[in-house]
């Protein structure tokens, strides 16, 4: 299985998982040019996508769809209610209704092959879901735009071998910040965004002997950066509770404007 992040953070994301066999974008946050120059640093091309699997209609995660819907075809998978915000947000423009593949929480499906789980997120978008991607026996999941997590999270996330995670904001730096109030508020809320420290704590309660990479993701522009995230998260996971120390397994930061480095299970 592969993880290849071709942009994530704030500004947009699109994340390619997969095996030799069928890849996918999760997510198409950013233009179609950029999709495809970032696969294409891998030797892949946007027109080999066997789909798109839509997290939430947020405008950072379905930018790009229009252009590649319209271009390539692609299958789009998203719940009812992701389906009718995106067919709803004019400047994404026309998307062929025929190429949603709608989905249910919980309810795993096959993508031309491969086994994809979507599972409930808590975020201020109309349905939103993260996924777990398996094939061969290995899983990926890719969980960003995560306001709070809970035993629910944890159990789905069990058995993983990558995982990009959201490490969005310090706390910090966002309390002191610019941003509005109103904002800060729904960022820190449980339904906004992940810290870099509740991001540690997560990691501390799925790890086990057999995982292979971490990729944090979805880092603010303005309110983290990617030596802090990196910091911060090894520093909660050597603290907690579990039997691991923060340098136990391999750590990235996924860029917030170019294609970072593919992770393999």
């Amino acid at each position: 299985m592969e993880l290849l992040s071709i942009a994530s953070g704030s500004s947009g994301n699109c994340i390619m998982v997969g095996d030799k066999n069928c890849r996918l974008l999760i997510d198409a946050g950013i233009s179609g040019k950029r999709i495809e120059q970032g696969l294409n640093a891998y030797g892949y091309k946007t027109s080999e996508m066997k789909g798109v699997l839509i997290t939430h209609e947020h405008i950072d995660h379905i930018g790009g769809l229009g252009v590649i819907s319209r271009k390539y075809g692609l299958p789009i998978y998203a719940t009812e209610k992701t389906k009718q915000a995106i067919l709803r947000t004019k400047t994404v423009g026309k998307i062929d209704e025929s190429l949603f593949r709608v989905i249910t929480p919980d309810e795993t499906f096959l993508a031309d092959g491969l086994e994809v789980d979507p599972i409930h997120i808590s975020h201020d978008a109309a349905d939103p879901v993260a996924y777990i991607v398996k094939s061969g026996g290995k899983s990926v999941g890719v969980i960003t735009d995560l306001g709070m997590y809970d035993d629910y999270i944890v159990e789905k996330l069990g058995g993983l071998n990558l995982l990009l995670l959201e490490a969005n904001h310090d706390v910090h730096m966002l309390e002191t910040g610019s941003y509005p109030y109103p904002l800060k508020q729904r960022i820190l809320g449980k339904r906004g965004h992940l810290s870099n420290e509740c991001c540690g704590q997560l990691l501390s309660e799925v790890l086990h002997d057999g995982f292979g990479a971490v990729m944090l993701g979805h880092l603010s522009k303005e309110n983290n950066y990617a030596e802090l995230a990196y910091e911060t998260v090894k520093l909660e996971i050597s603290m907690g509770t579990c039997p691991y120390k923060g340098d136990d397994f391999p750590l990235y930061v996924a860029k917030r404007d170019c294609v970072s480095k593919i992770l393999e299970a």
